[in-house]
Order: C-alpha cells, then structure tokens, then sequence
C-alpha cells in the first residue's frame, strides 16, 4: 500500500523507546497525534474497496460505466498527486503544524461531501479533496514526528506512522463489514472519517510547532522551550547544538543547489551524475511497488473476491478483512528484518513470491472461468418471458454459453445460479432490480461479478499469500531506499520526485484495473501484473544497490562508480558490502 515514507529502526531503538516514553509521555503524544494522520491516510485508502459495492446500488450509472468505477476510486491518488506536492511547499512556507491542520480540514471537507453526495461526481469531488489531505498526510506526518522525537528514538516513532497507515486499512475494512446492514451504508463508510479528521484538528491545536522549522525562521527561544519538553535538562543543551549545526548545514546546501528556487534546485541536481543514478534506483522501486499490482487488491479486495465467485458483498468484505490484517502483520515484519537482511534481498525475495502468486491467481481465475455452470434455456425463462438475457437469446450458438459468457459477454447480463446446487447449469437474465429480486426468492445466488466456483476460497488463500509475500519487503523496502539513496544535498527533491513517479503509477494502476479485467478477464489481468513484477524484478537487480548499514558517502562512492550486480560485472567486494544477487 500502499503509501508513505517509513524510517527505519532496529530492535534496540524500539527497546529504549519504551523505556523513554514512560519517562516522557508527551513524546508520545506528539507521535500519536500526528500519526493520526497516517491513520486517516490509510482508511481513506482502503474504505473504498467496500464502499463502491453499494455505491454501485444506488447509482445505476456507475454499476454500467466501469471507468465511473475507477475514477471514483483513483480520484484520490490523483489528489495525492498535487497534496504531495503542496504540502512540501506548506511545509516550508508555514509549518508542519499547520500543514497537519490544513490537510485535516480537507479530509473532513471530503468525507461530508462523500456523505451527503448526491450524484457520482460529487462522490468524485470528495474523493479529490480526501486525497489532497492524504498527499500532505504523506508528506507531513512522518516529518513532524520526526522532528519532535528524540534522535535515539526516532526511527522507531516514525515507523509506527507506516503501521499506521496498514491499521488505518484494516480499520475501514471493520468500518465496511460493521456498516453493512445498515441504512446508508456507503454514506456511513465515508462519512466516519471525518471523526478521526476532527479529533486530529483538535489535538494539534494544543501541540507545538516544530522546533527544527521554528530555528529555521530564526524563533531560537521557541524552538529550545520545546525541546526542553521532549530532552531532559542535561541534553538540552547537546540538542540545541546539533539542532544549530543541522540546519546551518541545510542553509548552506540549499544555497549550493539554488536557495529557494526549487527549478533551479532541479536542474542543478539533475547534472549531477550520482543524484541520476540514485533517483534511477529510486524511481524503479516506487514504481515497481505499484506496477506489481498492489493497490488492486487493497482498492478493489471485495470486488476480486466477488470475481473468484463469492457473490455476498458482507462475505466478501469479511474474506477481505484477511489481506488487510495480513498487510499490517507485514510491516511489524519488515520492521524486525529490514536492518538484518537489507532492503534490496528483502524486494528480491518479496518479488518472487509476488509473481508466484500472480501468477497461480491467474490460473485459478482461468481454471474458474473454463469451468463456469453452463446456462440452461429452461431456468433461463424461468421467470418469464421477457426474463432471459437479450444477447443469449440472439446469440448464434446459446448452447456454448456459460456464466462466464453471460456476465461479460455484455453489461445487460445476470447470472442465476441453479436452485439445487449453484455449479449446475443456471439462468442468463437481464440485470434488474426485479430479475434479483425474483432470483433471491426463489433462495437461489445472484451473481454480477463473477461465477460460482469450486475455485473461490482457493482464491483468498492466494490473495493472503500475495499479501504476505509483498508487504515485508515490496511494502516498505522501497520507501526506505528513497530515504537513504539521495545525498543530504539532493534528498528533498530526490525523495519528492520518486513519491510523485509512486502516486503517478499508484494513478494508472487503479484507474485502469476494471477496464483491464473487462478486455482481458480476471486471469490475463493478474498474469499482466506477473510481467510487471519480472520487468520490476529485473530493473530492481540491475539497478537498486543495497543500503543497508552504509553512510551516506559511501552509497555516494557506490553510486560514482555506478552499480554493478555480481553477474553483470560486479565486484566480490562491493557485491558483499553493497548488495546480494
């Protein structure tokens, strides 16, 4: 997930980070009010994925038109975009503290408007809003926890902004499951969000600004009167130091790469050799990340499950539940193993179990289709004359015609599945509210999405194994390459330029997903993803060294003398100390 940066921490940070903030709880309430944002990001995120399954109910347009489907729920990577790029420049302009506070006016902005809309493109317009908030929560969260956490501890405050975001998930997936019986059900899944927005603005206006932003606009007693707050009084004094000596360096490299001109900073980087193969590496990660197809399943997890043949819309969300716990298990995961192993094995590995279960979906959703009931003509005009599909009773050879045809061989078409037994042949009718009613009488399954299948819970399995598979290394590892791969000088525009190429793929991915199911089917969708994940598999060996526990000049020296893997002409010794094949 799908989406923001993560710092990593070891096993001992997090050891003495509990022994600091039992002697400091206001460290924490720093961290968890802020985190609130992560929090927000992820339900926003993932809230969706069961929302439009009612959504599509109540709006008949956005049932027929796949690409309404998609646009509602990419609108807010697309708001990610621009919110990503704003809150860099609010950041700087006014604050971290009030960039918070701004971005929780637009979440809860968006989720009012996502409440009360009463059309698909006002539903559309909340998303946008929704997703400026969480392109600024991206952003700004992980900074301002940062910058007010002691630095023996900050790795591993600002890692738990990352299990947030997964929390964040699993939480709108309960949110979903809990809301599904009753009245208003989608309105109540997006509206909600506005609670934690709300309760987010309201802590923050007790909380401080940060004190590395304040010495940077020259409020030195302001900045110390903080830090008196977060250090004890014998390292005040230390902090104050480093903090003076930190941001003196970060005037003076923002000079050298064009004061506050940021095309001037750019272009600047960009003749810079090592900083183009430091963001080659960068953009291939953020970019993999996306193309393996992850934000499918955490955007869409009820839909494919309805695809695998499960038609119940609360069974769906439940099975959905999985992938969502799975996804926060993951990052707890990385969190222990990402500074052991090291990131570039950690995507490698990750990346193989990708494409494995990529791959073994696609034949489950192929082997799914090949064996659809048949359609039977008697259950077909069994509820009347004008019940039967139109496009099976004008087709050539209707005998040939299984559910699979039916459901996509136009939009018009409903399956009804046989009354004794749903793998026997079953009905073709037109998509009505009437024909699902009658259907649901008669104690038979109507399906929209996807056919019954012996396949379904097989499918599930394999969602749960991709999950697993991505999440500890393809989940995180990219995000902390970013962090490590870009000299101080160009870290910034390094960083933002990768998380702008992350919600551009994050864009297309889930913009164009139904469409792609619809041309290709389930099966060549999920084998597509599979070579994007060996392209990703591919570039990831060829170009993303390994950073883990080196200083930033030596991935710098790395970079110089341009990466190599070990069979691509590596050396022994920089394929031990930098990276494993």
């Amino acid at each position: 997930m799908v989406e923001g940066g993560i710092v990593k921490a070891d096993r001992t940070e997090f050891t003495e980070c509990f022994g600091t903030i039992g002697k400091t709880p206001y460290i924490m309430r720093l961290a968890l009010s802020a985190g609130i944002g992560g929090l927000l990001f992820g339900y926003d995120t993932g809230v969706i994925s069961g929302a439009l399954l009612y959504i599509k109910e109540d709006f008949k347009e956005v049932e027929q038109k796949t690409w309404l489907q998609e646009t509602i729920v990419s609108m807010a990577g697309a708001g990610a975009i621009i919110g990503a790029g704003l809150g860099g420049w609010l950041n700087d302009k006014i604050g971290r503290r009030p960039t918070i506070i701004f971005a929780d006016v637009l979440f809860f902005i968006g989720a009012v408007i996502m409440a009360l809309a009463p059309a698909p493109w006002v539903i559309i317009l909340g998303r946008i809003f929704v997703g400026l908030g969480v392109g600024m929560a991206s952003m700004t969260s992980p900074l301002y926890i940062s910058e007010t956490s002691p630095s023996r501890i900050r790795g591993a405050l600002v890692s738990t902004n990352g299990l947030l975001i997964t929390i964040g998930q699993f939480v709108s997936y309960l949110v979903n499951l809990g809301f599904t019986q009753v009245k208003g059900t989608w309105r109540w899944m997006l509206g909600v969000a506005a609670i934690p927005a709300l309760v987010q603005l309201v802590l923050m206006l007790s909380l401080p600004e940060s004190p590395r932003w304040l010495y940077r606009k020259d409020k030195v007693t302001e900045a110390e009167a903080i830090l008196a707050k977060i250090y004890p009084a014998e390292e005040l004094e230390v902090e104050m130091k480093a903090l003076r000596a930190s941001v003196d360096s970060e005037k003076a490299e923002d000079e050298l790469v064009g004061g506050n001109n940021m095309l001037s900073k750019i272009q600047n980087a960009w003749g810079n050799q090592v900083f183009r193969r430091g963001l080659y590496a960068g953009i291939t990660v953020q970019v993999a990340q996306q193309f393996v197809g992850i934000n499918t399943i955490m955007y869409y997890s009820p839909t494919i499950v309805q695809f695998a043949g499960i038609a119940s819309k609360s069974t769906a969300m439940a099975l959905s539940l999985i992938t969502s716990g799975l996804n926060a298990v993951g990052s707890i995961v990385s969190m222990m193993f990402v500074d052991r192993h090291g990131r570039r094995r950690l995507m490698i590995i990750s990346l193989v179990g990708i494409i494995t279960c990529l791959i073994a979906l696609a034949i489950v959703f192929y082997e799914a289709a090949a064996h659809a009931p048949r359609i039977s003509f008697a259950e077909s005009s069994n509820f009347g004359v004008n019940s039967t599909c139109s496009a099976y009773t004008a087709a050539q050879n209707p005998a040939s015609w299984n559910c699979m045809t039916c459901l996509k061989g136009t939009s018009g078409c409903a399956f009804c599945a046989n009354q004794g037994n749903e793998l026997h042949p079953g009905a073709c009718v037109s998509k009505t509210d009437g024909l699902k009613a009658a259907c649901q009488k008669e104690q038979r399954v109507y399906f929209t999405e996807g056919c019954p299948s012996k396949f379904g819970f097989l499918a599930v399995i394999l969602l749960g194994a991709y999950i697993i598979s991505y999440s500890p290394g393809m989940g995180t590892a990219p995000w902390i390459v970013n962090s490590e791969i870009y000299s101080l000088r160009y870290r910034g525009i390094g960083g933002g330029i990768a998380a702008v190429a992350n919600w551009t793929a994050n864009l297309i991915v889930s913009e164009t997903f139904l469409t792609l199911t619809q041309a290709l089917g389930s099966a060549g969708t999920f084998l597509l993803f599979a070579g994007f994940s060996i392209i990703g598999l591919i570039f990831i060996y060829i170009l993303v060294p390994e950073t883990k526990g080196l200083p930033i000049e030596e991935v710098e020296h790395m970079l110089e003398k341009g990466f190599k893997p070990r069979l691509l002409g590596g050396g022994r010794k920089q394929e031990n100390k930098g990276s494993e094949s």
